[in-house]
């Protein structure tokens, strides 16, 4: 929602000023956030090498581990996304208002659309000046949930479905993701989704961070040190 203007209930009835820093994200949103960060970064790259291996190593199998380190890596830092990911679910209900704006776009407000056409405007340099917002802008909290949100519960339940397959048959990955296989036809057609929802991913990757920069340089509001130290600083005092 827009940063709305604050009016003074003392006796004096005098205006008071914007407030210019109001503490949005909270230390548990933001650890997920870097942690997802390093998990997603190992495992592209190490998804990489396995989808197109690296070239036979010299000598004996024997005295090479590299795509067994590598494969680990992607195992390890997996884990992590998934488990981090089941406890951003679970502050976002016992979080301040912006822990829940990932999960819950507020579709059914013609406020909501109306501010996204205009963010959808700003973004494609039609208009000169963006709102204010304190957590997610309407076209950041769309895309959050649309990219994100599904495109890593996607690569969760297809990784551990793959995952499952090497662990055999009865182990906990195959009794809980082990209905994805047949979903999609065979386990080849899962690999060659997941592969496509690493490219997925790393587009999303991209245009995110293009997008924080820019706002951070254009918009009214901080936003990479937002993610850092919780605070949303705003660059002016004047109403939306």
């Amino acid at each position: 929602m827009a940063l709305e203007k604050h009016l003074s209930a003392g006796d004096s009835g005098e205006k008071v000023r914007k407030q210019t820093a109001v503490y949005v994200y909270e230390a548990p949103v933001r650890l997920w956030h870097w942690v997802t960060v390093l998990c997603i970064l190992t495992l592209c790259i190490s998804g990489y090498f396995i989808g197109s291996p690296l070239p036979a190593q010299p000598g004996e199998a024997s005295d090479n581990y590299l795509m067994g380190y590598i494969r680990f890596a992607h195992f390890a830092a997996g884990y992590i996304l998934a488990i981090a990911f089941v406890g951003r679910i679970y502050w976002a209900f016992v979080g301040n208002s912006h822990a829940r704006e990932l999960f819950i776009v507020p579709v059914w407000r013609k406020q909501w659309w109306s501010e996204l056409l205009h963010e959808l405007r700003w973004y494609l340099f039609l208009e000169k000046t963006p709102k204010k917002y304190i957590g997610h802008n309407p076209m950041g909290q769309l895309a959050m949930f649309g990219f994100f949100v599904i495109g890593n519960f996607f690569m969760i339940i297809t990784g551990f479905a793959l995952y499952g397959e090497g662990l055999g048959v009865g182990s906990w990955a195959d009794r809980w993701f082990g209905w994805v296989i047949p979903l999609f036809g065979q386990s080849q057609d899962v690999h060659t989704w997941h592969h496509l929802g690493m490219w997925y991913i790393i587009i999303f990757v991209m245009t995110h961070v293009y997008v924080a920069v820019r706002e951070d340089i254009m918009s009214r509001q901080s936003l990479i040190s937002t993610m850092v130290g919780g605070w949303r600083m705003f660059k002016d005092d004047k109403p939306d």
